[in-house]
């Protein structure tokens, strides 16, 4: 570089005062205009026209000048740069090198600076068009970054094999596929080539263990019992694991939990079906954030049941194109290989009207439309309060009972309610298929029958396999 002429990855000077000028330098090479994808080298201590070693004094003190352009705060956004003394025959010179940005333009003191050969100079309106097209190349969401120190071994191949890649392709284009595991993964942005690694989003979808590499990646289930975070806790679930597991288990614990039917009098000869929720509606905006939430935190998704309402509280605020005025006219997505993958299982459609579609099915049903806070800036909050066909009805309930015990609706918790119902629909259930059935512990299975043959609501007849439940009231 010394013997060669100054061109647009070399700069040389004996100069050691004009720090304006290393950062322009400095800068020009981090936006490396040309896209040589090599690093730029600001040489000090030797002279620009010849490249010959000059005796000047490489001190510690000039050392941290140098290497304090790149944290001063005038280079926006700081480069990625080495500096170091360089001992040569001729004596020794300063070389900082500078790595392209991933993400250009990078300015200097508000200036985009860049080198075209020798000559370093201010962007024109071309050169900033080509720097911004390379910044939108280079972006990616978080979900499509490479899982550095992850491997194929983390992934469940079997699952995406067997499950997905049908989802994902006809028959015969499966059929025909010959390649190699990684290169199908890669294909479907699950894997990255350059790194040998899953992507995040392979991780999300298939990962053995997601939380090893992703720690907040579950969504928190909590039943209060009460109207505040202050009441007693009823029951609580977490929906952990891979999303291809995550997204089954929420669509099945929505509709058996928390959309149940119950029939309701509306005269003397005639019951009405109500739901607390509409099963379509809780369903989307869970997906929803499942899809759009920021991965990057620790913080789980948190689906948190009251008695008047639900509440679903994702890390990550709006993104990219969408804010509080055009929300939810548009749409943009944080993690765009999930959300595609989503939609090839069939849990989004990508179509843009799934919150209107929300809106509609909690009005049919009697609710409030839901009620989203954008105001959080560091997550998204949704609520949505129980329909007022069940509000009616449980006040009309206590009214009824005066306080006092009328069955099952005063008598026990929320969770004993719903194992009182699946008994009652299906006595020959045995504590597993409730279990699988609630999507519930063992334990909170166990204490609900406690207290329900307790107070007398069922009695178990025959053995644990082949007996059966017989509902006293």
């Amino acid at each position: 570089m010394l013997n060669d002429l100054e061109n647009d990855r070399v700069e040389r000077t004996i100069s050691t005062d004009k720090m304006d000028k290393f950062g322009e330098a400095i800068c020009s090479f981090a936006n490396d205009l040309p896209d040589h994808q090599q690093p730029g080298y600001l040489i000090i201590g030797a002279d620009d026209k010849t490249g010959k070693v000059m005796q000047i004094d490489i001190s510690d003190r000039l050392l941290q000048k140098i290497a304090s352009i790149r944290t001063e705060g005038n280079i926006q956004p700081q480069p990625s740069m080495v500096v170091e003394k360089v001992e040569l025959d001729g004596g020794q010179v300063l070389v900082a090198e500078v790595q392209p940005a991933h993400f250009p333009p990078v300015k200097y003191k508000g200036n985009i600076c860049v080198r075209v050969g020798p000559r370093r100079g201010v962007a024109n309106p071309e050169d900033e068009r080509r720097l911004y097209e390379k910044r939108a190349s280079h972006v990616q969401t978080f979900d499509a970054l490479p899982c550095l120190g992850s491997g194929l071994d983390d992934l469940d191949i079997k699952l995406f094999r067997q499950i997905y890649l049908p989802m994902a392709y006809p028959e015969d284009v499966i059929e025909n596929d010959k390649r190699d595991i990684r290169l199908q993964l890669q294909s479907l942005g699950f894997y990255d080539m350059k790194h040998d690694c899953p992507t995040y989003a392979g991780i999300l979808m298939f990962g053995n263990n997601v939380e090893r590499r992703l720690p907040g990646a579950y969504v928190q289930y909590v039943r209060f019992g009460g109207d505040g975070r202050g009441a007693d806790i009823a029951s609580d679930y977490k929906f952990s694991g891979n999303l291809m597991t995550i997204l089954n288990q929420l669509d099945t614990f929505v509709s058996t939990t928390i959309a149940k039917k119950r029939p309701v009098p509306v005269s003397a000869l005639r019951e009405e079906n109500i739901v607390d929720y509409p099963s379509w509606a809780i369903r989307e905006l869970l997906m929803n954030a499942v899809c759009h939430r920021d991965y990057e935190g620790n913080g789980p998704i948190q689906f948190y049941q009251y008695d008047d309402r639900i509440e679903i509280l994702n890390p990550g605020g709006l993104y990219g194109k969408v804010n509080p005025r055009n929300f939810p006219w548009v749409n943009d997505y944080r993690n765009s290989v999930v959300a595609e993958a989503m939609k090839v299982i069939g849990f989004v459609n990508r179509f843009s009207r799934g919150v209107q579609r929300v809106q509609e099915e909690l009005k049919a049903n009697g609710n409030e439309e839901a009620d989203f806070n954008l105001e959080l800036e560091t997550a998204f909050l949704v609520r949505v309060n129980i329909s007022k066909k069940s509000f009616v009805s449980n006040n009309e309930t206590k009214d009824e009972t005066k306080g006092e015990t009328k069955g099952e609706r005063t008598e026990i918790g929320h969770i004993t309610q719903d194992v009182y119902n699946a008994i009652v629909s299906s006595p020959t259930d045995t504590k597993a298929q409730l279990i699988i059935k609630l999507n519930v512990s063992s334990s909170t299975i166990n204490r609900a029958i406690s207290e329900l043959k307790q107070k007398g609501f069922i009695k178990r007849e025959g053995g644990r396999k082949f007996g059966y439940w017989i509902v006293l009231k």
